[in-house]
């Protein structure tokens, strides 16, 4: 495994390997790896001659006032799960590697960031879409790997993909969760005992909304209420968005039809976390 920090470094590293007709699999991470990446890392193994991960915590993408100082950086353990799982190539990036002096541009994808997560933190898919972009022009995978649980990510990183005719297909891979339900995310470290358990109010609900839907119910605003009622249970719950939108472009739904992605945030004490469930009518 070689870990390489300069982008002009990764791009010939990546080239030599294509040139000898091989493909290229790639799951672009922040770090503080966990199960769900290494599900996406294994899957990538699977399906491709060669694997790189990407570790970069990505400033464009946290807000003032976010956890971008404080964010998980375990670079020891990180580096030692990726050889475990047999990964060829870390591309580690510094800040100013990917962003240097009089750096002006960034991507957009009009109207999908500005929805569910975009609401509350705005600015953050436009960090998450330059990055990725400028990721996808330094590694030139074959397939991108990412996960469910990001569902908006992905369904901006699709978008982006296709308007800007990137060469690389999309891989979603299914949420990955503890024992208890509660989907693996970085941040979880953040949660002291009660709040994990507080936690799981998410999945919970998440099930809940399944369960009812699967019962014949199909008003989005009844199914909404519901979910609502249970999370505020937990008193160190906050809710920040409960939304029930077409699972491809995110438009908000009245009545649940086709594939339907129900989505929440919830802050648990400090702690945002998401989670969403898939449901196809």
């Amino acid at each position: 495994m070689k870990i390489i920090t300069r982008p002009a470094a990764m791009f010939k590293a990546v080239m030599a390997v294509k040139a000898k007709g091989k493909s290229v699999g790639f799951v672009p991470t922040m770090g503080a790896l966990h199960e769900g990446h290494l599900s996406l890392i294994r899957r990538a193994r699977k399906d491709n001659d060669i694997v790189v991960v990407s570790i970069f915590v990505n400033p464009a993408q946290f807000a003032p006032g976010e956890d971008l100082k404080k964010y998980p950086r375990p670079v020891s353990q990180d580096i030692a799960l990726c050889r475990k799982a047999g990964v060829d190539f870390i591309f580690s990036p510094s800040p100013k590697d990917i962003y240097p002096e009089g750096f002006k541009t960034y991507v957009s994808v009009d109207g999908l960031d500005r929805v569910l997560c975009g609401k509350s933190r705005p600015g953050h898919f436009r960090g998450v879409a330059t990055v990725v972009a400028k990721l996808l022009n330094i590694v030139w995978p074959d397939v991108i790997y990412l996960g469910q649980k990001d569902a908006q990510q992905a369904v901006i990183i699709k978008r982006m993909v296709e308007d800007l005719n990137f060469p690389a297909s999309i891989r979603i891979m299914p949420t990955v969760r503890e024992k208890s339900g509660l989907a693996l995310s970085s941040r979880n470290v953040y949660l002291n005992i009660k709040e994990k358990e507080d936690a799981l109010v998410l999945s919970k609900s998440l099930n809940l909304a399944s369960l009812l839907i699967k019962g014949g119910l199909r008003d989005a605003g009844r199914l909404t209420k519901r979910i609502r009622e249970l999370i505020s249970k937990k008193k160190s719950a906050k809710v920040d968005y409960i939304a029930i939108v077409n699972a491809d472009d995110l438009e908000p739904l009245n009545k649940i039809k086709g594939s339907c992605l129900i989505a929440l945030a919830v802050r648990i004490g400090k702690t945002r976390l998401i989670d969403n469930v898939l449901v196809k009518i």
